[in-house]
């Protein structure tokens, strides 16, 4: 069997005519075409840029240093206790008329006036007066211990410390 042409429907290829401008140049083409060429290669870039990544294993990117800016410091204000009842000098014996204990801290660490107990830490005040309560036990251990005598639950600091002598 023999093909059969189709008869008067022939396609006619039709030849691209350019128009020029005045002086021989090409007229511009269309924006929206151009706009259609830029999105193409920006597509095949990031595809070329996803091939690349799943190729290659996983590295650290490396970012550009960026120069931070200093930032003016805030000043910070201190919650304040409101003005002051009594002056910096005041005694501590008037401010603590009824609390005898007090005193007699006030008296083993040497203050007089608020000022002076205003320079001690609340750690600061506590280590030094449990300092020589601990030092005193110590030594009562050890004469106990000498004696062949312990207090309660401390008869393994007794004989330890009789196997040193």
């Amino acid at each position: 069997m023999a093909k059969k042409k189709a008869v008067g429907k022939t396609k006619k290829k039709k030849k691209s005519v350019v128009k020029l401008k005045a002086g021989g140049r090409k007229k511009a083409a269309p924006a929206v075409a151009k706009h259609k060429k830029k999105a193409a290669k920006k597509i095949k870039k990031k595809k070329a840029a996803a091939k690349k990544a799943a190729t290659k294993p996983a590295k650290a990117t490396r970012r550009k240093k960026t120069v931070k800016r200093q930032k003016p410091r805030k000043i910070v204000k201190r919650a304040s206790l409101g003005r002051p009842r009594v002056t910096a000098d005041g005694r501590l014996d008037q401010v603590f008329q009824k609390d005898y204990q007090a005193r007699e801290v006030f008296e083993f660490l040497g203050v007089h006036t608020l000022r002076e107990l205003e320079t001690y830490a609340p750690d600061e005040i506590i280590d030094k007066l449990t300092g020589p309560l601990l030092q005193t036990v110590q030594r009562i251990r050890k004469t106990l211990a000498m004696v062949n005598r312990s207090l309660a639950n401390d008869r393994d600091f007794a004989l330890e410390f009789k196997n040193q002598l």
